[in-house]
């Protein structure tokens, strides 16, 4: 039983997300601008619906403030901010500065300075992405961790999560107009197994996850990686997608060597 995959949670956020950005694609036309957005954020907390519907539902009393509690600790340790902040930004340089080696003009940043920058990251943890991670990885992603180990599950959630993502390819306005769907694929795998690591640095201090994921997309307006033109060739995109799933893989395949090093040594 403690190794059973609550299907509940799958079922609350991909109904919750799909039902607004649902709304967008059949009454897209006759949406306005201004409620085009509120509508589409609404849909991006289908995963923090999920969990906190499915701890409320399956487990003992008091286990939904329990499960609240843990993410209010910002003590992550200085390894774990060091992670947050320089894995996404060197990616990130990378990927923007190689095209131009290659002939591709630089994208400018899509920020009107950089003193908006600080603002603009905690945006990204309570709105833009970041509040995500409190159903993927706060809720799910230990659970699957338990039942699959740490390999099978990365891939699970990376796939699960470009999955529910599927609707906004058909959303009038959303970046993922302009990506492959195998590259973002790639994207979220590599993401979930970077986060689910950095949370482990950090103590098990799950707010972690939700500052890595609002960091990262932060880091996207300094250093464009997406260029946001119909059938433009996405040079950056693809490094970023690859760069990101092999920094995932790398990470994960070091916490699968060292989980077997004691179970080794023991023999």
């Amino acid at each position: 039983m403690h190794n059973k995959i609550p299907l509940r949670f799958f079922i609350f956020t991909f109904m919750w997300s799909w039902l607004f950005w649902g709304i967008l694609i059949i009454f897209g036309q006759g949406i306005t601008q201004e409620m085009h957005f509120p509508i589409m954020l609404l849909g991006a907390f289908g995963p923090a619906v999920g969990a906190l519907a499915s701890t409320y539902t399956t487990q003992e009393k008091g286990s939904l403030k329990k499960f609240i509690k843990q993410f209010l600790s910002l003590k992550f340790g200085w390894k774990a901010w060091l992670a947050i902040f320089i894995v996404p930004c060197i990616s990130g340089i990378i990927a923007w500065i190689i095209p131009e080696f290659f002939g591709e003009d630089r994208l400018p940043p899509l920020l009107p300075n950089i003193f908006i920058f600080p603002a603009y990251i905690i945006l990204m943890v309570f709105l833009g992405g970041g509040q995500e991670e409190i159903g993927w990885q706060g809720y799910i992603m230990p659970k699957l961790e338990k039942r699959y180990g740490l390999i099978i599950a990365g891939f699970i959630l990376g796939i699960v999560w470009a999955v529910w993502h599927l609707p906004l390819w058909f959303v009038a306005g959303a970046t993922q107009n302009y990506m492959n769907f195998f590259g973002f694929m790639l994207l979220t795998i590599g993401k979930a197994f970077f986060f689910s690591w950095v949370i482990k640095v950090s103590g098990e201090r799950l707010f972690s996850g939700l500052a890595a994921h609002g960091v990262a997309n932060s880091f996207v307006v300094l250093f464009p990686w997406l260029v946001l033109e119909e059938n433009a060739i996405q040079t950056r995109f693809w490094i970023y997608c690859f760069l990101t799933f092999v920094i995932g893989m790398v990470i994960v395949m070091a916490r699968a060597c060292k989980s077997r090093k004691p179970a080794h040594n023991k023999r």
